[in-house]
């Protein structure tokens, strides 16, 4: 990887290789790297929190929520650093 590559671009590639992990990653680390996708791509969560019924978009809605305030930039070198170390310990 060259120095001059773009967030963005080491972004788009951590996208691509974490689709090659052997194994599915843990839960806590598939709603982390929900939530540093989400707001790496889109920004800070908006819109209401899912209800009680809906467990799982609930977990979602609340890591990314976690998240907010945090810069796309920053978002998007923490998913890379967490691609980075799923891909590690395969």
């Amino acid at each position: 990887m060259s120095p001059a590559t773009t967030i963005e671009e080491r972004f788009s590639d951590a996208q691509a290789r974490v689709k090659t992990l052997t194994s599915a990653p843990s839960t806590t680390d598939l709603l982390e790297l929900y939530a540093l996708y989400k707001q790496g791509s889109a920004g800070d969560v908006d819109g209401k929190r899912p209800g009680m019924l809906d467990i799982k978009g609930r977990a979602k809605f609340d890591a990314w929520s976690g998240k907010k305030g945090l810069s796309k930039a920053q978002a998007m070198e923490a998913y890379v650093a967490v691609v980075d170390k799923l891909l590690a310990t395969k």
